[in-house]
């Protein structure tokens, strides 16, 4: 029987997030070996207001959300991990949210709109000029995926990103959850947070194609008011992708699961287990 539930998840450090309904479970391999679980319910901000469950508030919301729920099972599994002494209070999880978003606003707002200026002397019209910035905060955001990558540590939490899709797929596929069954499946997946990055790379590029080419810091200001439109957008197609058995749209997201070539990488059975572990922790009582 297949599942009657949407289930997403996060690779962390040594382990693997798993947010499923009124529920979120983080599994980590301690140094020892053993697999520990940290159970928590969750209720979504949306449930509680349902005005935030609209198109392009919905996907605000979400990824505010998924941002701290993340930072909160990465300090968990860093902790379990032996990495850290003690888990993040919410104060440094908003700090760190605050340092992280500025890093961003630096990375691929401030950079490309700066950088943009040198080549409006051979370049006039402003739909090109945005565009061309555009190709270029889309180069920023490739080349620091691909460092990163390369990481010995972040490689290995890619293979516990791959465990979660491969965990993810089986689970949707109404497959037993063990290695054997969730091996095969691929790592890739339509709803992973790196289609949604390049989706929001794409969905910026067009949007500030038709904003002129005011000063500087009018520029950069525009682009970071607008940041949670463009998020908005872009979390409302990779939520119909995620649905959509159409040609097009797996042509169209195609771009994005390529990518998660660079995000990905096969798990061990170990990694598996540990996924399988996290997503068993959310299921519903009726799927189990």
């Amino acid at each position: 029987m297949k599942p009657k539930v949407s289930i997403g998840g996060q690779a962390v450090i040594e382990g693997v997030m798993m947010r499923g309904p009124g529920m979120i479970a983080t599994a980590v391999r301690e140094p020892s070996g053993e697999i520990i679980i940290k159970k928590e319910p969750f209720t979504p901000v949306n449930d509680r207001y349902p005005i935030l469950k609209k198109p392009m508030l919905r996907g605000v919301v979400a990824l505010v959300e998924s941002l701290v729920q993340g930072l909160k099972a990465l300090s968990f599994s860093a902790q379990a991990a032996g990495e850290e002494g003690e888990e993040l209070s919410n104060k440094e999880i908003a700090l760190t949210m605050v340092f992280s978003l500025g890093l961003a606003i630096v990375l691929f707002v401030i950079i490309p709109t700066y950088a943009a200026k040198y080549i409006h002397s051979a370049i006039t019209d402003p739909r090109l000029l945005n565009l061309m910035e555009g190709v270029l905060r889309l180069s920023i955001f490739l080349v620091y995926i691909t460092a990163i990558s390369r990481m010995k540590d972040i490689r290995r939490v890619f293979e516990y990103h791959g465990a979660e899709h491969k965990t993810i797929h089986a689970y949707e596929a109404g497959v037993p959850l063990d290695v054997e069954h969730v091996r095969t499946y691929t790592t890739l997946h339509p709803r992973c947070g790196t289609n949604f990055l390049l989706i929001v790379m794409i969905v910026s590029i067009i949007m500030f194609a038709f904003l002129g080419w005011p000063e500087l810091w009018i520029r950069i200001v525009s682009r970071i008011i607008l940041m949670p439109v463009v998020a908005g957008l872009a979390y409302e197609i990779i939520r119909f992708a995620g649905k959509s058995e159409a040609a097009w749209v797996r042509v169209a997201i195609m771009p994005g699961l390529l990518l998660q070539k660079l995000t990905t990488r096969e798990p061990s059975d170990d990694q598996l287990e540990v996924a399988i572990k996290a997503l068993e922790a959310v299921r519903t009582v009726e799927e189990v």
